[in-house]
């Protein structure tokens, strides 16, 4: 990167660390620190449910995903406006109405300790190593950007998260939330003016969508019903609503962000304003891969992404096979732009025939580059690398392709995502531990000075964990697709047992309790032994915790009497 682009990434990043200090400024007691003692407007919670969300995962592997896979991954949002709906009619309401710091402190009032101290930690797990997968995000891009070892880029990215996270508890969270999601989306929309522009002059938007049409990736609805296909629009709307209900309903990260709403009414508009406004934010995020692959159809793109992995492989014992796959991926690149620009001749000409023909050929020619390049995965695999460059994809194009201080921006949008996320699930952890661990189980009685110094504590120490997680998320493929896979392992379970709490009164807590475990177990056996698509884990866990309690309840009244 040049001098201006450091100064736009430096200046950005310092405001927000600063900003956030200052907004959470003169926290002094336990709900102030983990609540904001319940001020916030609207439009902070929603940004702030937003930016908990946006990590840098999403700003650094959707783009990538969508350049090797299409539109298609957007499905997997279609069910969050109608979960948004149903969380803002029964949730929100009662969360408040109890004024619980936890979502979890509801079920021991529903239940009993033993579920709300299960859930607590089915929570904390999940979440715990989700957040070390939101750290290694950014660490691959300061990684790349300064060439130093990904341990010491996850610490400084840790640590300056871990600085204004703690010191000002969750009013700092919520206002740099806020400040970074402005920061972020404007990046984001600048970034796809650009690439759009950067096209060669003579391909038009309209030639760039035909191009990305006919070459498989604006695939964004598939009415196709299948299990074992990940995204399709019913995997979608069903499992997403699964997912969005089990995310925004339960996960501590989420519900403590509408807790901090002024009342009912804020933390509603907050949330229905996610809803509408996440589906169209993750088109554009995913557009922007697309458009970055329509970009490499005309200037040429490397065989692998990683610029480390080139490096290595290149010193390595495969090296002399390596540069002779190298050479052939050039020679069916040069070949793919020739069928690229018939491809255009034949759609100016208006030929139906001819314009099939060509695209065919351009197929053709595609896979036959594509399994160059799939020669040289394999290489980079056997010399003991990381063979998945998902994740570097946006990355190369913004340090080669961009211009002089939009470069440091972009950046800065990546590094904003990651604070904001981060801090979000740390301040989170936080409260779980605090709250329905340490509180109910250690420590009953004690002044909030007692309660405010342990969370501060907790939150470092959670910050810690992350860091030392992210150090082994070398192998996890797409950032984006590993970070849902591990919720959803444990989204069903957690949403299975807030609807019983919600809905079905007649079911005791030792009932819900075991149908927990048993639900748990079927996800994993699900994930471990089937090819089930992860989608589908949320409304599995949640049925078979939902209908196991349904049986165990009444063995178990029987049993009592």
């Amino acid at each position: 990167m040049r001098t201006l682009d450091w100064v736009v990434l430096v200046a950005t990043l310092l405001s927000i660390v600063l900003y956030g200090m200052w907004k959470g400024r003169g926290t002094r007691d336990v709900q102030g620190y983990l609540l904001a003692d319940r001020r916030m407007k609207w439009y902070v919670v929603a940004l702030s449910i937003m930016a908990t969300q946006a990590s840098a995962i999403t700003f650094t592997s959707t783009p990538g995903l969508a350049y090797v896979d299409g539109m298609r991954f957007v499905q997997f949002y279609f069910g969050l406006p109608l979960a948004m709906v149903i969380l803002s009619i029964t949730a929100v309401p009662i969360f408040h109405k109890l004024g619980v710091y936890t979502a979890y402190e509801y079920l021991e009032q529903r239940f009993d300790l033993k579920t709300r101290t299960l859930t607590s930690i089915i929570f904390l797990i999940q979440r715990g190593l989700a957040v070390g997968i939101t750290i290694y995000a950014p660490s691959i891009v300061l990684s790349v950007m300064l060439g130093w070892d990904m341990r010491i880029t996850t610490a400084v990215i840790g640590g300056a998260i871990i600085a204004y996270t703690a010191a000002g508890g969750v009013k700092s969270v919520s206002w740099t939330h806020f400040q970074q999601m402005l920061i972020i989306m404007s990046g984001m929309v600048i970034a796809l003016f650009v690439i759009v522009f950067s096209l060669p002059e003579e391909v038009s938007f309209l030639d760039a969508l035909h191009i990305a049409g006919g070459m498989g990736r604006l695939n964004a609805v598939d009415f196709t019903f299948d299990l074992n296909d990940r995204y399709n629009f019913w995997s979608g709307l069903i499992g997403g609503l699964f997912v969005a209900l089990a995310y925004f309903g339960t996960d501590q990260s989420q519900v403590q962000r509408y807790l901090t709403g002024q009342s009912v009414a804020q933390s509603r508009i907050g949330l229905l304003f996610n809803g509408m406004a996440k589906v169209p934010m993750q088109f554009i995020i995913l557009f922007i891969g697309v458009m970055v692959f329509v970009f490499f159809q005309f200037e040429r793109p490397p065989i692998f992404f990683n610029p480390t992995g080139l490096e290595q492989i290149r010193g390595s014992q495969y090296a002399d096979r390596f540069a002779e796959v190298e050479r052939n991926y050039e020679i069916a690149l040069r070949e793919q732009e020739e069928w690229l620009q018939e491809y255009l001749s034949a759609r100016d000409s208006g030929d139906k025939e001819r314009i099939e023909e060509a695209l065919r050929d351009l197929q053709e020619s595609k896979q036959y580059a594509e399994s160059f390049r799939a020669e040289a995965v394999g290489l980079i695999s056997q010399n003991g690398q990381d063979p998945n460059d998902t994740n570097y994809i946006f990355l190369s194009f913004v340090i080669n392709y961009l211009p002089i201080g939009l470069v440091g921006l972009i950046f800065a949008c990546i590094f904003a995502a990651s604070m904001s996320s981060t801090s979000g699930e740390l301040s989170a952890l936080a409260t779980c531990s605090v709250v329905d661990i340490y509180k109910r189980h250690f420590r009953r009685e004690g002044d909030d000075r007692h309660y405010l110094f342990v969370s501060r504590t907790s939150m470092v120490l959670w910050g810690i964990y992350a860091i030392a997680f992210a150090q082994y998320a070398t192998q996890l493929g797409s950032l984006i697709e590993a970070v849902n896979i591990l919720g959803s392992l444990f989204y069903g379970t957690l949403l299975g047992i807030f609807l019983l709490a919600f809905y079905v009164k007649r079911v005791g807590g030792t009932a819900v309790f075991w149908a927990a475990f048993v639900g748990e177990a079927v996800v994993l056996s699900c994930f471990a032994f089937t090819n089930i698509a992860w989608l589908w884990y949320n409304v599995i866990g949640c049925g078979v915790v939902v209908g196991m309690a349904l049986l165990l309840n009444p063995l178990l009244v029987l049993k009592s009497r």
